[in-house]
């Protein structure tokens, strides 16, 4: 057989031999672009995870900041120095308290003084997280107070919910929600014959019901459709569940003095159950 060989029109060169150099000049190409993209990827494993730390680092930095001038405000708080909130707050702040009542910025300064004498106190912060969002700052945090009441020690903890705003002066406190933790009061020890008064079957409805009985250190209360629930005595007539300080069950007593029903009461709403008879006999 016989190859036959073209040439180009313009300079004579064999259309073979230019096709073969395209093609080297494609892989040698492809080879290159192959090598960055793999240099590139390494490159950007190498960085990632410094930004990341450093991105984390800032992030620590800020919260330890966010912290150190909470706990400035803190220690504003016997002294009564207003100063320093004044300095913190931003001029939109927002406030709402244990007790629900919500005050801007020039209200809270205002209930600002220092504490009356016979009374001595600190707060400390015990636990602290805040998540950083750009110029905004969430912080959770949970505090410890201790009060001398004139030579009587109190003890509690609140948690409470900051909203903070990056400025060009520095961070400044634009919402903060307080809240008291709740905690089970004293028990009081009854005897087994004044906690066996309460003994019954007490109703909410027809169809519902709830059996109480005495036991040696308080009283239970049995549900067909729940489990067993045991009450501590707060007080004569007055009992609580360990564990669940927002409620209490209050007995009623008729004017003869007999126990008559029990109210459930929560946040200042009552549910009432009256009395229906005596508790059955246990097999």
């Amino acid at each position: 057989m016989r190859r036959e060989i073209t040439t180009t029109a313009s300079s004579g060169t064999p259309a073979i031999a230019f096709s073969a150099a395209s093609h080297w000049l494609l892989q040698a190409r492809a080879g290159w672009m192959e090598l960055m993209t793999v240099s590139l990827a390494l490159l950007v494993a190498m960085v990632a995870p410094a930004l990341s730390a450093g991105a984390a680092s800032g992030d620590d930095q800020t919260e330890a900041e966010l912290r150190r001038m909470t706990q400035e405000l803190l220690d504003a708080v016997a002294p009564g120095r207003r100063d320093v909130w004044d300095r913190y707050l931003d001029e939109r702040f927002l406030h709402m308290d244990e007790n629900g009542v919500v005050r801007n910025k020039v209200e809270l300064l205002n209930e600002f003084a220092p504490l009356p004498p016979g009374l001595a106190g600190s707060i400390e912060i015990d636990t602290y997280k805040a998540t950083i969002h750009g110029d905004i700052a969430i912080a959770a945090y949970e505090m410890q107070e201790t009060l001398d009441y004139h030579g009587q020690p109190l003890r509690s903890r609140f948690r409470a919910l900051d909203t903070w705003r990056r400025t060009p002066a520095g961070w400044r406190l634009i919402g903060e929600h307080a809240a008291a933790l709740r905690k089970d009061p004293p028990v009081v020890a009854l005897t087994r014959q004044a906690l066996c008064e309460y003994e019954g079957v007490y109703a909410l409805t027809p169809t519902i019901s709830t059996t109480l009985r005495c036991t040696g250190d308080g009283l239970t209360s049995e549900r067909d459709d729940r489990p067993i629930v045991k009450y501590a005595a707060e007080l004569r007539d007055v009992f609580f569940v360990p564990g669940q300080p927002r409620t209490r069950r209050i007995f009623t007593r008729d004017a003869s003095g007999r126990i008559d029903g029990f109210v459930d009461r929560r946040e200042g709403e009552d549910v009432r159950w009256n009395r229906n008879g005596d508790a059955p006999k246990q097999r």
